[in-house]
């Protein structure tokens, strides 16, 4: 492990995201609740590396998503739209090279995300309002996706979720 993903690892008490694989550490919740106890928004703080391998596995969740990216380097979302298209978004520093330093997800978008090839780690951070609850969040299985966005076959090889890890642990929230 490279002392600087153990560094960041341990400033930021990351942990492993259950489903997803990404490593990351709720950073704030909101006090204020909708009637259903839902928090209004939440943040976390998340990290790509190999070693521990930390990446997204496919997902989407029932609220836009705002990513930002902080340091290291670049990141690669990879996105699935309802309709089988699909994009991807290469966030990082360096925004004269065509980089973001901040992208949407919109709601019912699957993503994936993970370092660019060669990259030694990735620290980016993620919002929702409505804040992230475990409910909202559904894992892409690989038979699903692949039907649905076969030109993105081995993104979802390498990233798709298995059919019995869909879900998060019930109560589960950042």
């Amino acid at each position: 492990m490279l002392d600087e993903v153990r560094a960041l690892i341990e400033l930021y008490g990351l942990r492993p995201l259950p489903v997803e694989g990404t490593l990351f550490a709720g950073t704030y919740r909101s006090r204020g609740e909708f009637p259903d106890g839902k928090p209004h928004g939440t943040a976390m703080v998340g990290l790509y590396c190999e070693e521990p391998r930390s990446v997204s596995l496919f997902h989407r969740l029932a609220a836009d998503e705002v990513w930002h990216f902080y340091s290291g380097d670049p990141l690669r979302l990879i996105l699935i739209h309802p309709d089988g298209s699909s994009e991807e978004v290469v966030m990082g520093g360096d925004p004269f090279a065509g980089q973001l330093a901040q992208f949407v997800v919109p709601a019912g978008v699957w993503q994936a995300g993970e370092l660019l090839p060669g990259g030694r780690f990735a620290l980016y951070g993620c919002t929702m309002a409505p804040g992230f609850t475990g409910d909202s969040f559904e894992g892409g299985s690989r038979e699903r996706l692949e039907a649905l966005c076969p030109a993105r076959k081995a993104d979802i090889a390498r990233l798709g979720c298995g059919p019995e890890t869909t879900h998060m642990p019930n109560g589960f929230a950042t």
